[in-house]
């Protein structure tokens, strides 16, 4: 699994930092979360093909996070994109991917289908699930929680030793399913070990809430807005958004592993300041870079 940063910047880009995209890519899929101006751009300096991107998950429909949306649908098209792609996104995001088609022309179509979260767990496949909560910011805005489902790993000693092949009943056994072989039952737990799924959260604008434990919780990493230093508390509280400080008392309080700094202010020209009033409270700690890639 791995993180690529494709922006940085909050409201106002900078000469190093994009607006906000970032890609998660597992197995066959890659996760786009939001789509800020300039996005196609940042995908084509990562080396990264526009085929990747399987589904879109906006947090909120402010400028800076979905701007970038009709430009790469069109480049995705013009690749000869061949899936059905999946765009998620607040309440009364349809109304809204529909009126920003109508105002963008385009002579590349892309079949592309909008859904709009609810809070919790609103998206389930064979090898993880997505959970979406509701943030407090001067919009709608929700943040995202991957979880990977735990997976169930086989001992070869421990088949060896029961006599069991390979074939279907090593496959019940993934299931956690009990077999009968040789007249006697093997439980799953006899030849196996469970391993825990990793999990990614990604808080984006807000002030603290309840609901941003709820996404950090138990984070192999968090992602996390933080627009400004703790210098600046009074234009956090002011703009609805959070302080490097918050943003590392969230993973200190939620048992996260690794917190990644994100959306900082253009008037911040070394997101190293952010990192270190972080630091202060959550150690592992780690200020966002377009183009960095963290991989767990």
């Amino acid at each position: 699994m791995q993180l690529t940063i494709l922006g940085t910047s909050a409201t106002v880009p900078t000469k190093n930092r994009n607006h906000p995209g970032y890609l998660l890519t597992y197995k066959s899929e890659g996760l786009l979360f939001d789509c800020g101006e300039g996005i196609q751009r940042q995908m084509k300096q990562a080396g990264i093909s526009f085929s990747k991107i399987t589904r879109i998950f906006l947090t909120h429909w402010h400028g800076d996070h979905m701007l970038g949306l009709p430009g790469l649908l069109q480049s995705m098209a013009m690749h000869q994109y061949t899936k059905q792609l999946k765009i998620y996104g607040p309440p009364g995001s349809k109304q809204k991917f529909k009126k920003l088609l109508e105002a963008f022309e385009s002579s590349y179509p892309i079949e592309a289908t909008i859904h709009e979260v609810k809070e919790g767990k609103f998206l389930d496949t064979k090898d993880f699930y997505m959970e979406a909560y509701p943030l407090s910011h001067r919009t709608k805005c929700y943040g995202y929680r991957f979880v990977e489902k735990d997976k169930r790993k086989i001992k070869k000693s421990a088949l060896k030793k029961f006599g069991i092949p390979e074939g279907p009943l090593v496959g019940k056994l993934q299931e956690g399913k009990t077999i009968t072989h040789k007249g006697k039952k093997i439980k799953p737990e006899q030849v196996s070990t469970i391993v825990k799924g990793r999990i990614f959260s990604f808080i984006s604008d807000t002030r603290p809430n309840k609901n941003c434990k709820k996404i950090a919780k138990d984070a192999d990493v968090l992602l996390c807005e933080s627009t400004y230093s703790s210098e600046h508390s009074n234009k956090a509280e002011e703009h609805h958004h959070m302080t490097a400080v918050e943003a590392a008392q969230t993973a200190s309080q939620s048992n996260v592993k690794k917190l990644i700094l994100t959306h900082f202010s253009a008037r911040y020209k070394d997101e190293g300041a952010l990192e270190k009033d972080a630091r202060t409270v959550f150690d592992n700690t780690l200020a966002a870079r377009d183009f960095m890639k963290i991989t767990f």
